[in-house]
């Protein structure tokens, strides 16, 4: 043994291995796991919004749908893996609940019929939903919304009257995370009842040949007409991609975006 010039003992003894110093086990914390991403497709039964509820089921997300008839008459299995809210986004006390835990909305509400009736469903339920969604802290919103078709837009005024006030209302409320898409016409498998229109057989070709006639639509009147249609296998995967990927630039997407966007592999 030695004596430090502080007065210590020090031990000389080189065989002397130093014990470990002793570490009483932490305290284990109930940290609850991350949240998962939840969905929730207004308008979830319809043609587009069965094919979104689709696509995020097959994307391992949680996904809720809110329409005005429930659950739809499909018989395929990922219809039992999708929670489905039955109300109306013009009575905000019958489906207020369904935001609950929702990270992301898509809507894909809208409809004909007089032009008060276009301005309401296409224009004040979607204004319901995205200030409602807002006030809940929803992250994203990705609203479908219709190609400016020139002359058409006269006709059913408010039907893109509604459109764009629904735009304005997403753009101004979700800056950071909303997402509007325009497309044209969309085709694909629809179900009507038990039986399935291929839409595809005249939507296909169509877009063949419009995607690459762009400069036809700057001809006065007639030129939005040549908007060319789109799958809607590409605009559901583009606005399930716009809804969870926080990268996925706000603003307006059309459809000349969206069959650009389709094309893109997602950064994992």
């Amino acid at each position: 043994m030695a004596v430090s010039s502080n007065g210590r003992y020090l031990s000389t003894d080189s065989n002397k291995v130093d014990e470990p110093f002793k570490v009483e086990e932490a305290e284990t914390l109930n940290v609850p796991p991350p949240p998962t991403e939840k969905l929730l497709v207004l308008g979830g039964n319809g043609f587009v919004g069965s094919h979104i509820c689709k696509e995020a089921v097959d994307r391992g997300l949680t996904v809720a749908s809110l329409s005005r008839s429930g659950r739809p008459s499909i018989q395929e299995s990922w219809v039992n893996n999708v929670i489905w809210h039955q109300g109306n986004l013009l009575s905000s006390d019958s489906w207020m609940q369904a935001l609950n835990g929702v990270t992301s909305v898509i809507s894909c509400v809208g409809g004909f019929g007089s032009q008060s009736y276009m301005y309401k469903i296409n224009g004040t339920a979607n204004i319901n939903a995205i200030r409602a969604a807002s006030e809940k802290g929803v992250k994203r919103f990705v609203y479908i919304s219709a190609a400016d078709f020139g002359l058409v837009n006269y006709l059913l005024q408010g039907y893109y009257e509604g459109k764009k006030a629904a735009e304005t209302e997403l753009l101004t409320k979700f800056a950071y995370g909303g997402v509007v898409l325009r497309p044209g016409f969309i085709y694909g498998t629809r179900n009507v009842g038990s039986v399935k229109l291929p839409l595809g057989v005249i939507g296909s070709p169509l877009e063949m040949v419009l995607q690459h006639a762009k400069p036809l639509k700057q001809l006065p009147l007639v030129g939005p007409l040549f908007t060319p249609p789109v799958s809607v296998t590409a605009v559901v995967k583009v606005a399930v991609r716009a809804a969870t990927d926080p990268v996925f630039p706000p603003g307006i997407v059309d459809v000349y975006g969206i069959l650009r966007y389709s094309q893109q592999q997602r950064a994992t």
